[in-house]
């Protein structure tokens, strides 16, 4: 098809804002420093934040305030949740994977990007992240629980060689459909569910 004057021009601009799109779909790495870096008061006696317990990203209380599936923190500072939990940032991030693998599509290549050059800024370099890997519920829940472990560890392997990211500083863990982000019954494919949560775990 051949394109003159003014329709070309117009044709390449929509392009150029597609292609934009794609690329700001996800939060930037300054919105992950922000979600991910320490709130409220950190006691003179400790290294740094209380590193969460086995589970605790289950327990933790919801924003009150509703926010989007990809900038949904655990906290929202001292003056509206526990002490615990403004301990405890976190973010969830949609990271695409091939339908039921742990490839990393090339979407996803462009989300870790973002995360590895957040958790290499000089405001997060000191701090360990648990990668939990969320799965919905469409299949049975032993094979989204494999999955989700085998999401889990493909995100820690990228940030790992992408960004020269210590293993020391990633643990890499899957709940499966276990904590649903949206609850839903069985066999519901939804797409906030498919998740990746990154949780602050201390220094």
């Amino acid at each position: 098809m051949r394109f003159t004057g003014v329709s070309a021009a117009a044709v390449v601009a929509l392009l150029g804002m597609g292609a934009a799109h794609a690329q700001s779909s996800g939060p930037s790495a300054q919105q992950i420093i922000q979600a991910l870096k320490p709130t409220g008061n950190v006691s003179s006696t400790t290294r740094g934040i209380v590193p969460l317990a086995q589970g605790a990203a289950q327990a933790a209380p919801a924003p009150s305030v509703a926010k989007p599936a990809a900038m949904r923190m655990k906290t929202t500072g001292p003056a509206t949740v526990s002490h615990a939990a403004a301990q405890t940032p976190s973010i969830n991030l949609n990271i695409d994977f091939a339908t039921g693998s742990a490839k990393l599509t090339p979407q996803a290549v462009t989300e870790l990007d973002r995360l590895g050059r957040a958790l290499t800024d000089k405001t997060l370099a000191a701090y360990h992240f648990r990668v939990v890997g969320h799965t919905d519920t469409t299949g049975a829940a032993s094979t989204n629980l494999a999955l989700s472990q085998a999401r889990a560890a493909a995100v820690k392997t990228y940030l790992m060689s992408k960004f020269d990211i210590p293993a020391t500083r990633l643990q890499a863990t899957g709940v499966g459909e276990a904590d649903l982000l949206v609850p839903t019954g069985p066999n519901v494919a939804n797409r906030a569910n498919r998740r990746v949560q990154i949780i602050n775990t201390g220094k």
